[in-house]
This record gives structure tokens, sequence and C-alpha cells, in this order.
């Protein structure tokens, strides 16, 4: 079974890679949706994979982090993408949060998003 939580978040950016002239190579604004998704079962004595509340407090960290900030002045965010955020925030609470399956960055207004589901498996070495 799969739950999740999502958090809101405003926050400034410019895109070092964007053409000179560019819209995105400007600082500008916009409204973040995070979505935390976690697998799991739900407990037998509490019929719940993992307490909202919880996880809400677990995630708090990241989006004072985030939220009327300047991405790129945050570690690890110096290009902040939506695929870069999902995986800086995938890193932020993968040791914190069991079960940690997903991360989706979206800005709603664009109509766009980034989905992350953690490092791809190693690959076996060749026989």
């Amino acid at each position: 079974m799969r739950i999740y939580k999502e958090f809101l978040f405003e926050a400034a950016h410019y895109l070092p890679s964007a053409p000179p002239g560019h819209p995105n190579s400007r600082m500008h604004g916009h409204s973040f949706r995070a979505r935390v998704t976690i697998d799991g079962l739900p407990g037998p004595d509490t019929g719940y994979v993992f307490h909202f509340d919880e996880l809400a407090e677990m995630m708090a960290d990241a989006q004072d982090a985030l939220d009327h900030r300047l991405l790129n002045e945050i570690e690890g965010l110096e290009a902040p993408t939506l695929e870069r955020i999902a995986i800086w925030l995938w890193n932020r609470l993968q040791n914190r949060i069991p079960g940690l399956a997903q991360i989706e960055i979206s800005r709603d207004s664009c109509r766009e998003g980034a989905i992350y589901s953690g490092p791809a498996p190693s690959r076996l070495a060749a026989e």
C-alpha cells in the first residue's frame, strides 16, 4: 500500500544553464507542491502505514529549508530544476522516513513536475 503527504512552498530561483535572455535565466518565483510517498502495510493495531502527524513532523524542516528561499542559495540546489529539487528532498528524507518510495515536485501553475523514486539499483557485475 502507498500513502502520501504533501506540503507547499513558495520559492524563487533561476536556471544558470538557461540561455541569456531566456525568462528562466532571470530570478522568478513559483508555488511548489512536494508529495512524499511511503510504501508499507497498515499496522495490525493502528490500522495505518504511518501516522500522518509524525510524517508532517519529519518533513517540517525540509519544508522550512525551501519555503520563501532563493533555491540557488541552498547547498545542492545551485541549479534548482524540478528534477534536482526532487533528488535533494529524497536525500534529505531518506534516512528519516522508513518506506520512502517516491518524491514528486510540481508547479501547479505550469502543470509540470518531476517524480523521483530513489537511485537506480546498481547493476550486477558482468558474468
